[in-house]
């Protein structure tokens, strides 16, 4: 069977990766079968997760991920054309590119109660002895990645507005649909899923969250695809 490598559950989400939500989700979309093994990305390949092991061979990052998925399993964007492809494209490189930094930043480095509550749900299971060593560094390591990606650059209030432009866009573009492409859920919607739920469904307290909860439609987006797909977790904001 199918192994997905990815963070603990906590939060009462189905992941606080974005990412390793995305796969989980694109997973019980597409009703393929997959077994999940908690681990931290000191071993992935890539050095990241989520991963998955499947036919004897490991493989990371999701975008790699889900092209597998799709040629040997289901694939969730079969009748979609040229022109569908095309937003899903690049609706995923707003997401993924460009509004998860400003998450991350809220989670790594806007406050410090953040920091410790993510700090927390992420290295909580290490030993005291080397918690606080392993998550230093860590950090430190995430906060450069922040500041190369150009995020970093920028004050709290700069990003917040950046990240706030996209909830309007993704606000905007899902409207009144159930999925962003309409009646059914593609691609695009595990990517959207994955992110939204990581910044308006778990306790990482920001200008954005805020913003996000005032968008109805995507707070209810959120709360269908968790109670569809995840009926086992409970909401939690």
């Amino acid at each position: 069977m199918l192994k997905l490598y990815q963070f603990e559950r906590t939060w009462g989400i189905p992941n606080l990766s974005p990412f390793c939500c995305k796969i989980e989700t694109y997973l019980r979309m597409a009703d393929i079968g997959y077994e999940i093994k908690s681990t931290l990305p000191l071993r992935a390949p890539k050095g990241k997760l989520p991963y998955i092991e499947d036919g004897g061979k490991a493989l990371g990052d999701s975008r790699f991920i889900i092209a597998h998925l799709k040629s040997t399993y289901t694939d969730l964007d079969k009748e979609l054309n040229d022109a569908e492809l095309a937003v899903s494209l690049a609706m995923q490189r707003l997401l993924e590119e460009h509004l998860f930094w400003a998450a991350l930043y809220s989670r790594w480095q806007y406050t410090d109660a953040n920091w410790q509550t993510n700090k927390q749900a992420i290295f909580g299971g290490l030993p005291p002895i080397i918690r606080d060593i392993v998550a230093s560094r860590w950090r430190q390591k995430i906060k450069r990645q922040i500041h190369g990606h150009g995020t970093g650059r920028h004050q709290a209030e700069e990003i917040f507005t950046l990240g706030k432009q996209d909830i309007d866009a993704l606000s905007a573009s899902l409207g009144d649909q159930q999925y962003f492409l309409g009646d059914r859920p593609t691609t695009l919607d595990t990517s959207a899923f994955g992110l939204l739920i990581n910044i308006i469904g778990c306790p990482i307290e920001s200008p954005l969250k805020e913003y996000g909860l005032s968008k109805h439609n995507l707070v209810d987006y959120v709360n269908r695809i968790k109670h569809e797909f995840y009926p086992e977790l409970q909401m939690t904001r």
